[in-house]
């Protein structure tokens, strides 16, 4: 079966081909046909497209919207240029796979998209106001040109998470604004995190029963995971995506009293004040030059920026004391995985986060971290009797939303 992955966004649509079935995930032998990036949609659109890792187009020029945007991939696709022996018509493909943020407490596993589906995605866009309205125009894309008759399934970013008991997704405020506003933490990154466990245990050949890890997702975006019998306990990231870990230009937790201190002082709006917490706070606010964490290290390396160091400084510090509060509620872990841009790429992030933590039983090997070899699977960088092992696991989310597709229009 040859899946069309597709992530939308405000202004962006990623895609990945896939080919898989049932029999392919039994094997761990899923095929990558195809994939790229449309952005700036909206105006002149930056357009790369690469078939085997390998840049096969790269252009711009306008896209007026996301209907188009998704009619470029399938043309595209289908084209002799893409050079894509398994597509040679819209019917090959079989199925779409759509990343959907947010589910709210409604959705609790991926579904096959149906009105009633559709109405739930709706329903929750209070909740995410920027990530669901884009992620419907994509499903309405596909529906317009491929026909009513192509399976679509969503992947919400929030399932995962639906396994987290009340005393970790419960917030300490009057209970009846729990129950009127769905006032609670919802957590992000799920399709990542469910991922990385998966990827463990199957490295570690343990059932899903058996895994109990941290799960690090560190890129522009930033979450922890405690995963317990292979489900979320508990994760970073709250009712939004703001709460938790520092980030690119997120701030991550602080005292929300501040919001009111800034209104007074400062003449901003709540909605300023929002925006500076999302957009221009994290390691771009501390710094004053970059959200991107490879130029804060260049900076503090060969410059000796004081302001990228102490940004990198307070990023790692926020990492380990979720490290820190994950062991003790999991009672220890078996492994602490690193993945994302930086979680993957940077060696010094992870060490940095590790050194030090020798007493919670996290025995990082430097050589092993400095000299990663490039292991889609995973590579373990923890020395050989370290009690807590320390994984680099490159996320794969296009796989697993493909992967769930199938599961779901098969079952």
């Amino acid at each position: 079966m040859n899946v069309l992955v597709l992530n939308c966004g405000s202004s962006t649509v990623k895609f990945q081909l896939i080919e898989t079935d049932l029999e392919i995930m039994a094997r761990d032998a899923d095929r990558r046909l195809a994939q790229g990036i449309l952005e700036r949609i909206g105006g002149k659109s930056q357009i790369t497209m690469k078939v085997d890792g390998n840049v096969v187009l790269r252009e711009s020029r306008p896209i007026r919207d996301h209907r188009q945007a998704v009619d470029e991939i399938v043309r595209w696709v289908i084209s002799e240029e893409s050079g894509i022996d398994e597509i040679h018509s819209p019917s090959d493909i079989h199925a779409v796979g759509h990343r959907v943020v947010h589910g709210g407490e409604k959705f609790k596993a991926s579904m096959k998209i149906t009105e009633e589906v559709l109405s739930g995605i709706r329903d929750c866009i209070d909740l995410a106001p920027l990530h669901n309205p884009a992620n419907l125009k994509g499903i309405e894309a596909v529906t317009r040109l491929l026909g009513a008759g192509m399976p679509q399934v969503a992947v919400f970013d929030t399932a995962f998470h639906s396994s987290m008991p009340a005393h970790n997704y419960l917030y300490a405020v009057p209970y009846h604004l729990y129950r009127r506003h769905s006032l609670r933490r919802y957590g992000f990154h799920g399709t990542s995190h469910r991922y990385i466990s998966y990827r463990y245990r199957t490295l570690e050949q343990r059932k899903k029963e058996d895994v109990k890890i941290i799960s690090l997702h560190l890129g522009n975006g930033c979450s922890a995971c405690a995963i317990e019998n292979g489900e979320s306990l508990d994760t970073s990231m709250g009712m939004t995506p703001l709460e938790g870990l520092i980030m690119g230009t997120r701030s991550g937790d602080l005292d929300p009293s501040l919001v009111e201190f800034l209104t007074e002082v400062e003449g901003y709006s709540v909605g300023e004040v929002d925006t500076i917490l999302n957009r221009n706070s994290g390691l771009l606010g501390v710094s004053g030059l970059t959200g991107d964490m490879r130029d804060l290290l260049f900076e503090r390396k060969d410059t000796g920026d004081r302001r990228a160091g102490l940004a990198i400084k307070m990023f790692c510090t926020r990492i380990r004391k979720y490290i820190g509060a994950y062991l003790a509620q999991l009672n220890g872990a078996q492994a602490i995985c690193f993945a994302g841009g930086i979680g993957e790429n940077s060696a010094e992030i992870r060490e940095e986060v590790c050194v030090g933590l020798e007493s919670l039983g996290i025995h990082i090997d430097v050589d092993k971290n400095r000299n990663l070899p490039q292991d889609a699977r995973g590579t373990v960088i923890s020395k050989e009797d370290s009690p807590v092992k320390i994984y680099v696991i490159p996320t794969d989310e296009e796989l697993l939303i493909a992967r769930d597709a199938v599961r779901c229009i098969e079952h």
